[in-house]
């Protein structure tokens, strides 16, 4: 049995995969991939790609990943000029 990527199951089990790893590896990057897997299998299950071509999915794939993580990094990253700032300690009682 062959396991073609145009299948939408296939996009969101990555992207659920991509979200756990996220949530267990201390970094900021895998919840964009989680949010353009989903996006791609969304896109796939309504039919706005063409079914067979894997290089497309990919390519829409890679764009969508890459609109999401300058999303979240817009939100919630430190905007110019920001400093971080720590005024409390983890150890203060």
């Amino acid at each position: 049995m062959v396991l073609h990527l145009d299948a939408w199951w296939v996009w969101m089990i990555a992207g659920v995969a991509m979200a756990i790893l996220e949530v267990l590896v201390p970094v900021f990057v895998f919840l964009g991939f989680a949010i353009g897997a989903v996006a791609t299998g969304v896109l796939v299950w309504f039919g706005l790609l063409p079914t067979g071509s894997l290089p497309a999915h990919l390519i829409v794939f890679a764009l969508l990943s890459l609109a999401a993580w300058l999303g979240l990094r817009w939100m919630f990253g430190l905007h110019h000029g920001q400093v971080k700032l720590w005024d409390k300690d983890i150890n203060d009682n």
